[in-house]
């Protein structure tokens, strides 16, 4: 099981995240992005890639795609919020999307 973020890993691992478009989600200790490519196929190509490494690191987004716009949210549901796998997912999703 990996553990929750202590509030100093909050502040030097979630910090360069929300420089690059994440966001805390209101109500919840998640945080969340909106990825708009120029195409379906780019965005459902941008959800099967991030897919495989989710599945390799055992640690599944919150997600849904309309069109060309992939919304997701992350939190690590077994530490009952934030954890290293959260920042470690969104960092790799960025570069999977050209946004890092």
């Amino acid at each position: 099981m990996t553990d929750k973020l202590s509030e100093t890993a909050r502040k030097t691992t979630l910090a360069p995240l929300f420089d690059t478009g994440w966001a805390m989600v209101d109500g919840r200790d998640a945080i969340t992005k909106t990825y708009e490519f120029k195409n379906f196929v780019e965005a459902f190509g941008f959800m099967t890639r991030a897919a495989i490494w989710a599945e390799k690191w055992d640690h599944h987004p919150e997600w849904s795609n309309v069109y060309k716009t992939v919304e997701v949210t992350l939190t690590t549901h077994d530490a009952g919020g934030l954890s290293s796998l959260d920042a470690k997912l969104a960092r790799k999703m960025d570069v999977l999307a050209g946004a890092a």
